[in-house]
């Protein structure tokens, strides 16, 4: 081109360009595009002349970064500009949103925009205007969009309707936790957009003086910027200075950002951690333990979740750090109740009028909490792994804790934290074997600080856990005294003294009330009972054990009712509240009772209790009376089968036995009983198997009799001896308590060596005068426990003290079971009727308790 042509082609006045959008960029950058207008044609000759040759986009040299250094300033933002710039962009992309109704975009914009907002308070900056006015302004819109909604024929499709509903509970939720400054911003919106600018122009201030003092870092001096390149900062960006005098403020500075929602929990321990550190004076010291503990314990806000294994340590070392402090320091005492006290200077006992430093707090708390954790931890770790040991393992040093702050409140003399320790210590030993007793024992004998209770020297754990009750007997809880009297039970009844544990029981008169009783109280009621039924079983008792295990099995819920697990019902459905609050009651794996043994020992106990008395039942009526429903069940349901193959479960094998042993097969009886896996899991099984073969072959011995008196007339002591493999005593003293007690209408020759039996035909008019006979005794059995119901235990307290009247009337009761007894069928009956643990108890001990 000439430099005439050149010359006119500048004179031209340059063309309007079309504005075109980001998709039709693409025909600018081309030159030999076929399909280009003329107008371009014409700018990219203009632009041909003024000899800048057209380059790709993404083709850049070195003259190009030079010229752009110098032509272009940099715009430096701050953090702050910058995050304003990200709000407003979300807030013009919900404007854009809210033009075409897309409710869906709007909804995750407005996420975006709060997680800005919340950054932006975690760096302790207000809340913006825009982000206010932003929030007046969607209400109205979604009024209106609900509005249009409603007027319209046409409804909004489902996606775009869940997007507006979630919205509005979003903005419902964020308008409620501004409500304070949504108000301020309608009243006066210019002296709300004044108080913002001045809360922000500090921060500004501050920044631009290091701006401008900035320096491009050496390589020499990396390693000092990265030291110093991060400070505490606290509230309002101020720094924080980690020393003596500044303990009170940091101490105020944390706690005043404590439950805030925003609070940067980590980071409240760090300096906590730090001020320990720097802490000179006892009162200091304390101070910060307190507030370290408590931030410990914060750490972790949800409820259902346990705190983590690392800082439960850390919390429970600090809490016997804080215990030796005040142990050593007597001029220092905390208390959950003080007078006010000026929280930002230092004291000492020289300036207190009695010469002690109240310090509000409280230690038990502290202590009740780490426990509490500790169970919980349990609670939620897989039982059958590694880790679940390992964190068992933590018991040690948290009995330890329990023990010095025992120790701690012995010294002290305050009762009410001195009780609530005592029982904490005895909830972690009263369920646990000798063994494991010494073990924890072991720690706190090689501690500086030592309790006044400790296990005697010759190794007794009974002693200890008898001092430990009998120090909450004497408490004014009644909540205590009643969870020391059931762990004094239990722990009778783990040692095998049945005796004992039954009476403490029967004279606590706890059946009585703890229907009334907590939750966790009653779980422990329950489990008390079982390991009651258990040590009758161990100890031969056989019936005790049935009459005992009795009506925690005809619930049916026995897992539930012990705290080992959820019972899901038929026709009934859990809320999410009822299952967490079941999961939060459940017990630690290693304090259950296993329930498979359980089981097995109450329903061993109703063969030996029931089988006989089958055989001694003779009319169907009376037969369907049964004392043990649950296994009464089980049987007619084996005997509904119409092929039996070998026995694989334990109740297979029990209704095996239950079969052989009415059959008169005691020795496959035996060999079935004894063949159970679960008796290993049982302390001296051998003996417990011992036991079973004897009561066997008496059981067997008074069922064969009741199947075959009524086919002999006479039988030989001797052949029953050999029979049964027992001794011709043994078999004399059976047969002559049978006479007695009327159940075998038989007399004995002991010169011969026989039994003499007879035969007594009642007549219709004689049973149904027995028939009569049972339901009047039931008649007044019912009215006697409707009187005990709405007179309540006053009354019988009434009859215990009237000369003895309540035992007379108590063994009158029992006098007409027996001759229920020996009508046959009544005994079964009344007890099939108890419903609490005292009353089937009361069958098997006549006279010493009262029978409701």
């Amino acid at each position: 081109m000439s430099s005439d042509d050149e010359g006119a082609a500048a004179a031209k006045p340059p063309k309007t360009r079309t504005t075109r959008t980001a998709g039709s960029g693409s025909d600018s950058d081309s030159d030999s595009d076929e399909d280009a207008s003329e107008d371009e044609s014409e700018n990219s000759e203009e632009e041909q002349a003024g000899a800048t040759k057209k380059r790709s986009r993404f083709l850049r040299t070195e003259s190009d970064d030079e010229e752009s250094d110098e032509d272009v300033k940099r715009v430096v933002k701050s953090a702050r500009d910058k995050r304003l710039d990200e709000m407003e962009a979300c807030g013009k992309t919900m404007d854009n949103a809210l033009k075409i109704n897309d409710w869906v975009a709007i909804s995750n914009e407005f996420d975006k925009l709060v997680r800005m907002v919340q950054r932006q308070q975690n760096v302790a900056e207000p809340v913006p205007p825009f982000y206010i006015r932003t929030l007046i302004n969607l209400e109205s819109s979604l009024n209106n969009a609900v509005a249009k909604e409603k007027e319209s024929k046409k409804k909004m499709n489902a996606t775009n309707a869940r997007g507006l509903n979630g919205m509005k509970q979003k903005v419902k939720k964020v308008m409620k936790e501004y409500e304070t400054e949504i108000k301020r911003l309608q009243s006066d919106p210019d002296a709300f957009e004044r108080e913002y600018q001045a809360a922000v122009a500090p921060a500004e201030a501050a920044a631009a003086p290091k701006a401008k003092k900035a320096k491009k870092p050496t390589a020499e001096s990396d390693e000092e910027e990265d030291v110093d390149a991060f400070t505490t900062v606290g509230k309002g960006g101020k720094t924080m200075q980690f020393t003596a005098d500044s303990i009170f403020k940091n101490l105020q500075m944390v706690q005043e950002a404590r439950g805030k929602k925003n609070t940067d929990r980590q980071e409240q321990i760090r300096i906590l951690e730090k001020l320990l550190d720097v802490a000179v004076t006892a009162y200091q010291r304390i101070r910060v333990l307190l507030t370290l503990v408590s931030a410990r314990f914060d750490y972790n806000s949800s409820v259902s979740t346990h705190m983590p294994a690392d800082l439960w340590v850390s919390a429970q070392r600090e809490v016997d750090q804080l215990i030796a402090i005040v142990l050593k320091e007597p001029g220092y005492s905390i208390q959950e109740i003080t007078e006010d006290y000026d929280e930002l200077a230092e004291r000492s006992p020289e300036t207190e009028k009695d010469g002690v430093v109240r310090i509000r707090g409280s230690i038990i708390s502290f202590v009740d909490r780490l426990d509490d954790e500790f169970t919980k931890s349990l609670q939620n770790i897989d039982p059958h792994g590694t880790e679940y040991v390992d964190r068992l393992k933590d018991e040690k040093d948290l009995y330890c804790t329990i023990c010095r702050s025992q120790a701690l409140y012995e010294q002290l003399k305050q009762e009410d934290p001195l009780g609530r320790v005592i029982m904490r210590r005895l909830e972690h030993i009263y369920s646990k074997p000798d063994p494991v007793v010494h073990a924890l024992e072991s720690t706190v004998a090689v501690s500086d600080i030592k309790p006044s209770i400790v296990v005697s020297s010759d190794g007794e754990t009974s002693s200890l856990i008898h001092s430990l009750c009998v120090h909450l007997y004497k408490s004014s809880n009644s909540f205590l005294r009643t969870r020391a009297m059931l762990s004094h039970i239990y722990h009778y009844a783990l040692h095998n003294d049945f005796h004992t544990a039954r009476d403490m029981l029967l004279m606590s008169h706890l059946q009585e009330s703890i229907y009334s009783a907590d939750v966790a109280t009653q779980i422990l009621y329950n489990r008390t009972v079982v390991q009651l039924g258990l040590s009758a079983f161990r100890c031969g008792l056989i019936k005790e054990a049935q009459a005992t295990l009795q009506d925690i099995f005809a619930t049916q819920r026995v897992k539930e009712l012990l705290a080992q697990g959820v019972h899901q019902q038929r026709y009934q459905v859990l809320s999410p509240e009822q299952e967490k609050a079941e999961r939060q009651r459940q017990l630690p794996f290693h304090m259950h009772i296993n329930t498979e043994l359980l089981e097995a020992a109450f329903l061993v106990s109703s063969m030996l209790v029931e089988i006989p008395l089958l055989a001694s039942i003779d009319n169907e009526e009376q037969k369907r009376k049964a004392i043990s429903k649950p296994f009464r069940r089980l049987l007619d349901f084996a005997d509904r089968q119409v092929f039996t193959g070998p026995p694989e479960s334990t109740r297979d094998h029990i209704m095996q036995a239950s079969k052989a042993l009415q059959n008169g097969e005691w020795e496959k009886c035996r060999d079935l009983i004894q063949s159970i896996k679960i008796w290993s899991l049982m302390p001296e099984c051998t003996s417990v198997k011992e036991m079973l073969a004897k009561r066997i072959q008496e059981e067997g011995l008074r069922t064969y009799l009741f199947t075959y008196a009524p086919h002999y007339t006479t039988l030989s002591l001797s052949l029953l001896s050999r029979t049964f493999s027992l001794p011709l005593r043994a078999v004399t003293s059976i047969v002559s308590k049978m006479i007695w007690s009327e159940e075998l209408s038989a007399s004995l020759d002991q010169q011969a060596g026989v039994l003499i039996f007879y035969r007594i035909e009642l007549s219709r008019t004689q049973q149904l005068a027995q028939v009569l006979a049972d339901k009047v005794n039931s008649l007044v059995e019912q009215n006697e426990k409707a009187l005990d119901v709405k007179l309540g235990p006053t009354a019988s307290w009434n009859d215990r003290a009237d000369g003895g009247k309540g035992e007379k009337r108590g063994e009158q009761t029992a006098e007409r079971r027996r001759g229920g007894d020996r009508r046959g069928g009544a005994r079964g009956g009344s007890r099939g009727r108890g419903s609490r643990f005292a009353q089937g108890l009361g069958n098997q001990m006549a006279g010493t308790q009262r029978t409701r």
